[in-house]
């Protein structure tokens, strides 16, 4: 099995940092909307990003009646953007939510996992992202995760009742000192880009 980007949804904040990185990237611009990764908040404690993860038997390609969807011989999932015709098969097909639409191009697009060293993973400052070939350590993560929802619960039910914020406090400012890090170089590597 070709590598993916998997997520660690116990260490993912939601920053949404690997989106802006992915379309700065792919695009030349650092808009979430035009990235092939997304990140999904589904409620404070649980926040996850999603990719292609490059399916032995993609549904995304059986699903597209253009032949306009296609695997390159490195395993990567490729749009022919001439054949394709934006009906939007392929993303409904894929059961991980891995490909995003580009609206600026008009078709779907997906990870190419940048020439092996993903710039999402890079940047992440959680280092909630990592490039992974099985399949079942990444839905084990997934799994652990939610068992372990109830317990994240109550212990910020606990710390409301008490008012004490004092942890979620210190973990805050920790993460907030690796996310300035990380936006320090992301800014570095837009200059990059400009100057090149």
């Amino acid at each position: 099995m070709r590598p993916f980007i998997s997520v660690n949804p116990e260490k993912c904040i939601g920053c949404g940092l690997c989106e802006c990185v992915c379309a700065l990237e792919k695009e030349g611009v650092p808009n979430p909307l035009i990235s092939r990764i997304r990140v999904i908040r589904v409620f404070p404690l649980l926040n996850v990003a999603l990719t292609c993860r490059f399916c032995e038997e993609a549904p995304c390609v059986n699903a597209c009646t253009r032949d306009a969807m296609r695997r390159l011989e490195d395993g990567v999932i490729a749009v022919d953007e001439e054949k394709c015709d934006a009906c939007g098969w392929c993303i409904e097909a894929c059961p991980y939510g891995g490909l995003t639409f580009n609206p600026n191009r008009g078709v779907p697009v997906a990870c190419d996992l940048c020439g092996g060293e993903p710039k999402c993973v890079e940047f992440c400052p959680e280092e909630a992202l990592e490039l992974v070939s099985d399949d079942k350590a990444s839905r084990e993560l997934w799994s652990l995760a939610v068992k372990r929802l109830p317990s994240r619960i109550e212990r910020l039910t606990n710390m409301m009742k008490k008012m004490d914020f004092t942890e979620i406090f210190e973990e805050s400012e920790d993460r907030m000192k690796r996310l300035e890090e990380k936006l320090e170089a992301f800014n570095r590597r837009i200059a990059e880009l400009v100057k090149s």
